[in-house]
């Protein structure tokens, strides 16, 4: 039997039980599916992930570095499927631990926390820090330094209001587009090379010539697409603050996944299409390269639109860990006063103690060596994905298949043949990668094992919100 948890069932109306640790149970509803898709396409941050992550995968992959983003969000569509289904099954700021948790677990809920937080944790820093290569233009900054001010910016602003942010972030996104629009227009206008070139699968030789990328290196750099577009999975960690989250989720899901793959995608297609040769693609500097198309003027506008992407980025990344440890936290995943701290609500009724907890860390982080951390977070969100995918197997059986939730189609293929694919991604991720991200699994198998199973009447009791909690179809 199954370690899983099932809702209560409550009354149309009736209170929140009471919390015995003193937390309140729920956060403020008010956003709708756009403030949702700004908050969550910010999330993404396309481009910041164009101009930040894209470039490595430029550098190991040439011109199929499209082809390997494309299948990427082929993939995530599925995953999409998956995360919109059991988002509005189980609508907690929990995200994905608290969807694993109800439908296939609580250790593999907790081990899905652990994934999801060493994710949420080390990305902000990492692409904060590219902030000062941005700004050379106007100012010249230390890396660690300028992602540190952008981490703590980033925190302020994530004291405010929700809907407050959603504003700010909708703004700092237009300019992102037009950043990500401005490279795909010059890119396309300066085409050294046609379509073919995006399955030529050539990346620049160690010695000046060009070499195959194979299959198999395609399918490595997969972890790495996946974490390209991972930010719609944003969506599922607001679902307390959606209005009428049964329907909103869904749509904030699907419409973030299609939108930030449009803007990370045509501008890679344009920059493999107008690079002047494989060096200069593999070399990865996109402002570089919209100087030489353009002029000194453009490329400058390019690249402070780039900054405000990553501070925009480090804004929603900020409020989204923050719900995460609010959520930890009412569901008891600490010791009594950490659970009490975690889950303070302030003025504006955001978490504020939770979001110094992520935030002021994060900024410590620039300090850090954090070279090796794509590759762990790229295991972490495959990982992640695929634990998700095995709950979704669980989302039509028992109380839950008459349950009021958005249902995916070609359930149950979509998420067994995505099971396979995860899996084999992983087979092929560095050794390296996959041992730090398993060691820290083993640690938070050994919290779970020696602290919260013994507690398990008090501790790690997964909740949904009773204010969203809808009677079972007849």
């Amino acid at each position: 039997m199954t370690d899983t948890l099932r809702p209560v069932a409550t009354e149309p109306g009736a209170a929140p039980a009471p919390d015995p640790d003193g937390a309140p149970t729920t956060l403020k509803r008010s956003i709708g599916v756009v403030g949702g898709t700004l908050l969550t396409l910010s999330c993404v941050t396309p481009a910041s992930t164009l101009f930040v992550v894209v470039p490595d995968l430029f550098g190991s992959l040439g011109t199929a570095t499209a082809l390997t983003i494309a299948i990427g969000s082929l993939l995530c569509v599925a995953v999409a499927f998956c995360y919109s289904e059991l988002g509005t099954l189980v609508p907690s700021a929990g995200g994905e631990y608290a969807m694993v948790s109800t439908l296939s677990g609580r250790l593999a809920g907790w081990l899905v926390f652990v994934l999801s937080l060493l994710v949420v944790m080390i990305v902000p820093p990492v692409i904060a820090m590219g902030t000062a290569d941005y700004l050379e233009p106007i100012l010249h900054l230390d890396p660690s330094l300028a992602g540190a001010g952008v981490m703590l910016l980033a925190t302020l602003a994530g004291l405010l209001d929700l809907r407050a942010n959603a504003w700010i972030t909708g703004v700092f996104l237009v300019l992102e587009v037009i950043a990500a629009a401005v490279v795909a227009v010059l890119g396309f206008a300066h085409a050294e090379r046609g379509p073919g070139s995006l399955v030529s699968m050539e990346v620049g030789g160690a010695h000046g010539g060009t070499d195959p990328v194979t299959a198999l290196l395609v399918v490595s750099g997969l972890a790495i697409a996946l974490f390209i577009t991972q930010g719609f999975s944003t969506a599922v960690y607001l679902s307390e603050e959606l209005e009428n989250p049964r329907r909103n989720v869904a749509r904030t899901v699907l419409a973030t996944l299609a939108i930030s793959t449009v803007i990370i995608l045509v501008p890679v297609v344009a920059i493999t299409f107008g690079a002047s040769d494989l060096a200069e693609l593999t070399g990865g500097d996109i402002g570089a390269m919209v100087t030489a198309w353009s002029n000194s003027a453009v490329g400058t506008f390019v690249s402070l639109c780039v900054a405000l992407a990553i501070i925009n980025a480090g804004i929603v990344m900020v409020i989204q860990n923050s719900r995460v440890l609010f959520a930890s936290a009412r569901d008891k995943a600490w010791p009594t006063p950490v659970n009490g701290l975690f889950a303070r609500l302030g003025r504006f009724g955001s978490p504020w103690v939770a979001t110094l907890a992520v935030g002021v860390p994060g900024a410590a982080l620039c300090f850090v060596d954090l070279d090796t951390l794509y590759g762990v977070t790229g295991v972490s969100v495959t990982a992640m994905y695929l634990l998700v995918a095995v709950a979704a197997l669980g989302a039509r059986r028992g109380a839950h298949r008459r349950a009021h939730a958005w249902r995916m189609p070609l359930w149950p293929a979509v998420p067994i043949v995505l099971i396979a694919v995860l899996a084999y991604i992983l087979t092929q991720q560095e050794v390296a990668h996959l041992l730090w991200t398993g060691g820290i699994a083993a640690v938070a198998t050994l919290y779970w094992a020696l602290y919260l199973r013994p507690r398990r009447d008090t501790r790690w009791l997964v909740t949904v919100p009773q204010d969203v909690r809808e009677p079972a179809g007849p």
